[in-house]
């Protein structure tokens, strides 16, 4: 997805491309500092902090994972091939333009684990102990990180561009368009975006139709008031979750539609800054996790201050009802 620009940049004056390069490249350099540093924060958070040892939260530290690397890997490989380097290498090159389709891929499974997770929780709550335990949830983590392996791999292992005789290593040179779309964005994205919004649109028909019925429920004894205490965490927690795909899909959205573009109407100008402003807020997205969790997640917030204060805090389970963030399910 990468580098998609350089298309653009072939018809471009050099002067013109040297005037947007390097506020591209200095954005670029400052997400992917900010990814890497508060992506290890969240996963220091949630490994010093033994309340938060949950079955949600590790699928957390899994997408923490791919978008720290996004920052200290797939950046700087696209800030590379942006140069057109490695030049007349055509494995290396495919490499490092495969890297960031591995590492969104795996973002986007961590996020329909997630998604899954919230959705036995709130339907299966008497089965979920036995059947989100730590071991399946390392288990799912792994799977999704070999398939994302696999699927970012596909260019090298024979769906690519035979490269230009100049031998840069620009990403619509190399990287079929193909692939990019039919394969990459319709199959291993758009689908699973389309059933994460379905999980999340029921879990949320669910909880407010569950809550208005307990409303309902004028005797509430102490077993509704604790079901309705669960009730608005679950709620709280969803929402919170949602809000990290949402973003997802409006950071990355973009770019795969100028993807189409380029492969549907090769001949159409596609502006340049429009172009860099899409790769610009599809890595973005990288860096605004760690500060959706300091905002919505108070355990989140918490754990980040004492890492900033070098102390552990402990919370109480009162802290863990009200802000109905994922420490709810102990692993």
């Amino acid at each position: 997805m990468n580098g998609t620009h350089n298309a653009t940049l072939l018809t471009t004056p050099p002067d013109l491309v040297l005037s947007i390069n390097v506020p591209y490249m200095v954005a670029e350099l400052v997400i992917a500092a900010l990814s890497t540093v508060g992506n290890l924060l969240v996963c220091l958070a949630v490994g010093l902090n033994r309340k938060m040892h949950t079955v949600t939260n590790y699928f957390l530290v899994s997408l923490a994972v791919a978008d720290a690397c996004v920052g200290g890997v797939a950046i700087p490989c696209a800030i590379l091939t942006d140069m057109g380097i490695p030049r007349h290498n055509l494995y290396p090159c495919l490499l490092m333009l495969s890297v960031l389709i591995m590492l969104t891929e795996s973002s986007i499974f961590s996020l329909l684990a997630v998604a899954v997770d919230r959705y036995l929780a709130i339907f299966l709550p008497f089965r979920y102990p036995t059947l989100m335990t730590p071991r399946n949830a390392l288990l799912v983590i792994l799977v999704t990180w070999v398939l994302s392996f696999l699927i970012g791999l596909v260019p090298l292992m024979g769906w690519h561009k035979t490269p230009p005789e100049s031998g840069y290593c620009f990403f619509v040179f190399v990287v079929d368009m193909t692939y990019m779309v039919y394969f990459n964005f319709f199959g291993c994205v758009l689908a699973p975006l389309v059933i994460m919004f379905l999980i999340y649109a029921r879990i949320f028909a669910t909880v407010k139709r569950q809550a208005r019925r307990i409303a309902a429920d004028r005797g509430q004894g102490e077993a509704q008031a604790r079901r309705a205490a669960s009730m608005r965490t679950e709620a709280k927690t969803a929402a919170s979750l949602f809000l990290v795909l949402f973003l997802f899909t409006v950071c990355w959205i973009p770019l795969h539609i100028i993807n189409c573009f380029l492969l549907l109407c090769p001949s159409c100008p596609v502006p340049l800054p429009l172009l860099l402003t899409a790769i610009i807020l599809s890595h973005a997205n990288s860096a605004v996790n760690p500060f959706l969790y300091a905002y919505k997640m108070k355990s989140f917030r918490r754990s980040f201050k004492a890492i900033f204060l070098c102390c552990r805090v402990e919370m109480d389970q009162d802290d863990r009802i009200e802000d109905g963030d994922t420490t709810t399910h102990k692993s």
